[in-house]
């Protein structure tokens, strides 16, 4: 689960908030800016009994990216993920390659302290293109193999991507896939519990059956942790 779904409720109760989501019965949730808020996010986890596999922070922009890594491991996240980089840097080749030899040494970085790092995309990855292919696609051309790509599913398809397709051509690269569901007009207060949009969730799932599965809602216009809790019971019955 990506904490960023609960982001206000956090605001106001970060206890609260992760002990909310263990009842609902999620076992591993995906801190965000966690090196904030790391005691707090600490006092957290070991109330709730919930582990953080993977966070995200903004570190391809940092100027001191080892402070990040370093709350990471202190948190026994494994996969840290720089969840987003504007739209403005993935307009040329050049600033794609130039993105990518930045995340490469950031892996390293991580590598060094027995972590892996990765990269998040949003819609304007896959709606800009380059020589014909999508941005994305050209950047992963210039990733090392020890990055970690993970692929939020609902933005691959509002950015105009063939979801499936693109999850079985960058294969065992994918390492999280964001799990979320809504209309494809990129509309993020018409989100819904994974199943009951226009995303194609199943096809999605069946192209990527090695994914960790991470819920999130960028919006919504419930109750956020009903829609989490319908989420989870439909991958519970549906991904096999």
């Amino acid at each position: 689960m990506q904490l960023f779904s609960v982001r206000d409720a956090i605001a106001e109760d970060l206890d609260g908030a992760v002990a909310r989501l263990a009842e609902i019965g999620l076992q591993h949730v995906e801190p965000y800016a966690f090196h904030e808020r790391r005691e707090e996010y600490r006092r957290a986890f070991a109330a709730a009994g919930v582990t953080a596999p993977s966070g995200h922070a903004p570190v391809i922009r940092s100027e001191t990216p080892e402070a990040i890594f370093d709350a990471a491991a202190a948190l026994e996240i494994g996969t840290v993920i720089d969840p987003f980089i504007p739209e403005e840097h993935w307009q040329t080749a050049d600033q794609v390659a130039d993105l990518a030899e930045r995340v490469n040494g950031l892996a390293t970085l991580a590598a060094e302290r027995g972590l892996r790092f990765g990269y998040h995309n949003h819609s304007w990855e896959l709606s800009t293109r380059i020589e014909g292919r999508h941005a994305l696609e050209l950047f992963v051309e210039h990733l090392d193999p020890a990055v970690v790509l993970e692929v939020d599913t609902y933005w691959t398809g509002v950015g105009g991507a063939d979801t499936p397709a693109l999850l079985r051509a960058l294969g065992d690269r994918v390492g999280l896939i964001h799990v979320k569901d809504g209309t494809l007009d990129g509309d993020v207060l018409k989100q819904q519990p994974a199943g009951s949009g226009e995303i194609g969730v199943p096809a999605i799932l069946a192209a990527a059956p090695r994914a960790t599965r991470v819920i999130e809602f960028d919006a919504y216009a419930g109750d956020v942790f009903a829609g989490i809790a319908q989420s989870l019971a439909w991958l519970t019955e549906n991904d096999r």
